[in-house]
């Protein structure tokens, strides 16, 4: 079984399915509401344990009732949970998450209160065939890659904005975001911002697109990895999945272009279902609708 460490944000989303995105300021009723776990890197954690791999999630939270929530919501799927840090009379973060008729959605995050600012305990993570992070803890970003480097494992950043060159420039692999990597280039197409940014950075590079799937620069090529057309419902934590997917391939030894169709795949089947990281599929799933997908093309 392949390991993955990751370090990030683990938090808890409040979620409202509308017809309609709010525009103004009154009252809406949600069509339906759940409480889940949420957050990039704890997403991307519980994505490696349904896939078949060892997560083992590096994070911070408050000592509060939502902190209680997020780490029971982890470890019953699977997720190691001894490096999540926990600050007394700190206050762990949440989102509100709206998800229009259209499977789009809107997030209001509050990012934690009190919480530590220490990173030096994640220099003794436990072995790994790979790490992941993500862009909304930069200090220990940083950290895990250059922990990484020093172990000869890929490092892999889950790269949103604003991105934090300090970590991008340790890691292996940078899988930006479409508005991570414009925004960070200043570039106007993603073939522009690729080779940019591949003049900056020493590692692998590729962006994700949604729907669309994801590019990646092969020599001076700009080669494309499509998406599977699926019937959308949810679109929240699909990015996330597609992260925890690509690193747990890479951890298994697969090359990048094998992990990225694979991850699209997790991606696409996430996204025909509700719920954010709920909706995960788990490895037979992901596998056999790729075999399927093979045999049609």
């Amino acid at each position: 079984m392949a390991r993955v460490f990751l370090a990030g944000l683990a938090v808890v989303d409040f979620v409202f399915k509308v017809e309609k995105m709010p525009t103004r300021a009154e009252k809406y009723r949600a069509e339906t509401a759940a409480i889940v776990g949420g957050g990039c890197a704890a997403n991307a954690a519980v994505a490696v344990a349904r896939l078949g791999g060892q997560a083992t999630l590096a994070s911070r939270l408050g000592g509060d009732l939502l902190g209680d929530l997020i780490i029971a919501d982890l470890e019953r799927e699977g997720v190691r949970t001894d490096f999540i840090d926990r600050a007394k009379g700190g206050r762990s973060a949440f989102s509100s998450v709206y998800v229009d008729a259209a499977a789009e959605r809107q997030i209001m995050n509050f990012r934690g209160d009190g919480l530590t600012q220490e990173t030096r305990w994640l220099e003794q993570a436990p072995e790994a065939d790979a790490m992941l992070v993500d862009t909304r803890w930069n200090a220990a970003a940083e950290t895990v890659m250059r922990l990484a480097r020093r172990r000869d494992i890929p490092g892999v950043v889950d790269a949103e904005d604003p991105v934090d060159l300090a970590a991008i420039e340790q890691a292996s692999h940078v899988a930006f975001s479409k508005q991570g990597l414009l925004d960070l280039t200043g570039e106007t197409t993603i073939a522009a911002a690729l080779r940019s940014s591949a003049k900056r950075l020493s590692g692998w590079v590729c962006v994700t697109d949604g729907a669309a799937g994801a590019y990646v620069l092969d020599g001076a090529k700009v080669q494309h990895i499509p998406g599977f057309a699926v019937a959308a419902e949810d679109t929240l934590a699909a990015g996330d999945v597609w992260h925890g997917a690509f690193a747990l391939r890479l951890a298994e030894g697969a090359d990048e272009i094998s992990a990225m169709v694979f991850a699209n795949a997790a991606a696409a089947l996430k996204c025909t279902r509700p719920g954010g990281r709920a909706g995960c599929p788990d490895r037979p799933t992901t596998e056999l609708f790729l075999k399927e997908k093979k045999s049609c093309n």
